[in-house]
C-alpha cells in the first residue's frame, strides 16, 4: 500500500442515516462497471476509514465500501451501545441506501468478528468472505498479554509517541516496506472514549464458534504468523471449523500484515476473490 497519508482518497465520502444512526460511509468506485461484487470492509477496533484507505486504493478493479464505527473517525458518538447483529442491520441499510446487493465481505480483527456475523446473518447477499488476524470471538486463545493491555489503551491512537515506541510490542511483524509505520500511524484519527468503549462491550459474550459449520460461503483466512495480538493458533480454529476455507499464513508478518505486507496481501486476496465460482457456489447461484 504506497499511498501516503499526504495523498488524498479517491473516495466519495458521505454521512448516512442508517439503524437509528449517522455514520460516516466511504466508498470506491461504485459508478464503474466492473466484473466483480464490491467489497464491504469492517475495520479493527477504533480504526478509522482513513486506516484502510490504502487498500481500498489498490482493489481498483472492484468497489469498496467501509464506514467508521459509532464514534470512530468522524461518525458521532453512540447513543446507545450496539452489538453484532443490529451494526450487520445497519450496515446492510448502508447497502441499501448505495443500491448495492451482493458484496464480498472481509473483515480484519475486530472487524472480521463482525464480517462473520453479516456473512451469517444476511447469507443472501453475501458472496465470499475473508477474515484477516481475527478469531471466533470470545472463545478465543489471547495474545501477548503486553500488547492486549496496550491495545485496550486508546492512548496509541491519541498519542502518535506512544503508538511509535509500542508499535512492535502491538503489532509484531516485519516492516518489509521502510516508512510504512509512520505512514500507518499518521493516518490515525482516535475514536472517542465512549466510541471505544463501546466497540469493546459489543463483542462480550459473542462466539461464531457454534454457528461455523454451517457456513457455507468460500473463506479464506489471513494470518500473520507474528502476530501478538491474534496468535494463529486462532486462524487453525477457524479454517478447521469453516468447511470451505483456507488459510494463509503471512510467517513473519504481525497485526498489520495489510500495511507491512501490502503486495503479497493484495495478490492473496485478488486470487481468492477472482477465482472461478465453485459448484456450490453455482448451484446456491441458480
Amino acid at each position: 500500500m504506497t499511498a501516503s497519508k499526504d495523498e488524498p482518497m479517491t473516495a466519495k465520502i458521505e454521512m448516512i442515516e442508517a439503524g437509528g444512526r449517522t455514520l460516516r460511509v466511504a466508498h470506491w468506485r461504485l459508478d464503474k462497471q466492473s466484473d466483480h461484487p464490491p467489497i464491504l470492509f469492517f475495520n479493527g477496533i477504533g480504526a478509522n476509514i482513513e486506516a484502510v484507505a490504502p487498500l481500498a486504493e489498490r482493489l481498483k478493479e472492484r468497489g469498496f465500501v467501509m464506514f467508521d464505527m459509532p464514534g470512530t473517525g468522524e461518525s458521532p458518538d453512540p447513543t446507545v451501545p450496539y452489538n453484532p447483529f443490529t451494526m450487520s442491520w445497519t450496515a446492510s441499510q448502508i447497502l441499501d441506501q448505495l443500491g448495492i446487493g451482493e458484496v464480498d465481505v472481509m473483515g480484519v480483527s475486530w472487524g472480521g468478528a463482525m464480517a462473520q456475523h453479516f456473512a451469517l446473518q444476511h447469507p443472501g447477499r453475501t458472496r465470499r468472505l475473508v477474515l484477516v488476524a481475527t478469531t471466533a470471538g470470545m472463545l478465543m486463545v489471547p495474545g501477548n498479554p503486553a500488547a492486549l493491555s496496550k491495545m485496550a489503551n486508546p492512548r496509541r491512537y491519541v498519542d502518535p509517541k506512544f503508538m511509535n515506541e509500542h508499535f512492535m510490542t502491538l503489532y509484531g511483524g516485519m516492516t518489509k516496506r521502510p516508512g510504512s509505520k509512520a505512514e500507518h500511524i499518521g493516518r490515525l484519527k482516535p475514536p472517542s472514549p465512549r466510541g471505544y468503549l463501546y466497540q469493546l462491550i459489543a463483542m462480550l459474550g459473542w462466539t461464531s464458534l457454534p454457528a461455523l459449520p454451517f457456513m457455507e460461503k468460500e473463506v479464506l483466512i489471513m494470518m500473520g504468523g507474528d502476530d501478538q495480538i491474534v496468535p494463529l493458533i486462532n486462524g487453525k480454529i477457524l479454517n478447521t471449523m469453516i468447511r470451505n476455507s483456507r488459510l494463509e499464513v503471512f510467517e513473519d508478518g504481525g497485526h498489520l500484515f495489510l500495511l507491512t505486507h501490502a503486495d503479497e496481501s493484495v495478490a492473496s486476496l485478488r486470487e481468492f476473490l477472482d477465482a472461478p465460482l465453485t459448484e456450490a457456489e453455482q448451484r446456491r447461484a441458480a
